[in-house]
């Protein structure tokens, strides 16, 4: 998902879930900066690297490839990009390198979901922002794995966009990719940037969702391919309706991390909170477009009647880097820092106790 969903969309639900303009603001900022927090900015704050929630692509090139760095890798983009839906999963004639790799798939409703929500019970609103980012993630991120691997991530290049037409019917078109990454996607042409095929098992080129491009980042998209885990057999995802489900489970997921309701179950949905702005949701994410920040945000206000200011990474640095040793952890990214920490303890400790080594062997930390 892109800044649109993460932090105007996720403003949304939280402010349908009961909280406070600012309180909205707060959490969907967290939810934002998942996308930012690298070493290369912690390093500049002079902040623990270990709170890294993603990696740059200066960072990414640069990036070890032998088994402490796909480690490294891995901890970062399965904890907070990629949560695995099933680390416990079977699969027929398939070794335990295989599976290693083949129970990082990411996907919505797993057990790794309630214990997100969970790790974010109780905590400060910059966790439930951090939840929010990567319970959103499990539908965008959904058959990828944050992991680098050919065997799983690796696509065929025959896709196909789903298009709705007369009477309901669909027509297909066929996806054309290249490889020059400053191209903006072409939606009219539907010719989209994607990552080169590389037949090394371990390049970063195989990390995530990087041979399918943005599609999974794209609200409006219906589409099909063949991913290698699935032995190359047709595969349909359909973002409108994942993208649906996904905003409706942030507002439940809320909800309870508000105290409103009682427990929070995976696969329960907060649909009665969007019934009156339905139609104004669904054009919102099926509308053909590369990013639909200006939607999201005049709905934001809209619901609110305040201003949802634009995102700007440098709000809190200061306030940071000025404050006493003794004092950073109370600062806005002191909390984030502290949450970001707290989960991907929790999930790497997760795939270890499955037997899994690709994330390191974790301490359990996050209690």
């Amino acid at each position: 998902m892109q800044e649109d969903f993460h932090y105007y969309a996720t403003y949304c639900a939280a402010y349908l879930a009961g909280y406070s303009h600012e309180e909205s603001m707060d959490i969907c900022y967290a939810a934002q900066f998942v996308d930012l927090c690298s070493r290369t900015l912690l390093s500049k704050l002079k902040a623990p690297s270990d709170a890294a929630t993603t990696q740059l692509q200066l960072e990414m090139m640069d990036a070890r490839t032998d088994i402490i760095g796909l480690q490294d890798i891995t901890r970062i983009w399965a904890s907070f990009h990629f949560l695995p839906r099933d680390l416990y999963v079977q699969k027929k004639w398939h070794g335990r390198r295989y599976m290693n790799k083949f129970r990082l798939i990411c996907g919505p409703n797993g057990d790794l979901v309630s214990r997100t929500i969970e790790t974010a019970k109780g905590k400060p609103l910059q966790s439930v922002g951090i939840a929010m980012h990567v319970v959103a993630d499990t539908w965008a991120h959904a058959n990828f794995a944050g992991t680098p691997s050919l065997v799983i991530n690796n696509t065929s290049d025959d896709f196909f966009e789903l298009l709705p037409g007369e009477n309901g019917e669909e027509t297909e078109r066929k996806i054309r990719f290249r490889h020059n990454p400053s191209a903006p996607d072409d939606l009219e042409k539907s010719l989209y940037t994607n990552t080169l095929f590389q037949r090394d098992e371990n390049t970063i080129m195989n990390l995530g969702h990087g041979r399918a491009g943005h599609l999974p980042d794209y609200s409006f998209v219906k589409y099909g391919y063949l991913p290698a885990w699935n032995e190359y057999r047709v595969l349909i995802k359909d973002n409108p309706s994942d993208y649906r489900h996904a905003f409706c489970q942030l507002i439940q997921a809320m909800r309870y991390l508000r105290g409103d309701i009682e427990e929070f179950k995976t696969g329960t949905y907060a649909f009665d909170a969007i019934e009156p702005y339905e139609e104004r949701i669904d054009t919102i994410i099926r509308t053909r477009q590369l990013d639909a920040c200006k939607d999201w945000k005049a709905f934001g206000e809209e619901l609110s009647g305040e201003t949802i200011e634009d995102f700007d990474i440098n709000k809190y640095q200061e306030e940071y880097v000025k404050a006493p040793a003794g004092e950073k952890d109370s600062t806005y990214i002191g909390k984030f820092i502290k949450g970001a920490v707290a989960h991907k303890s929790m999930v790497c400790h997760e795939i270890f106790a499955s037997g899994n080594h690709l994330a390191g062997f974790v301490e359990e930390l996050f209690k």
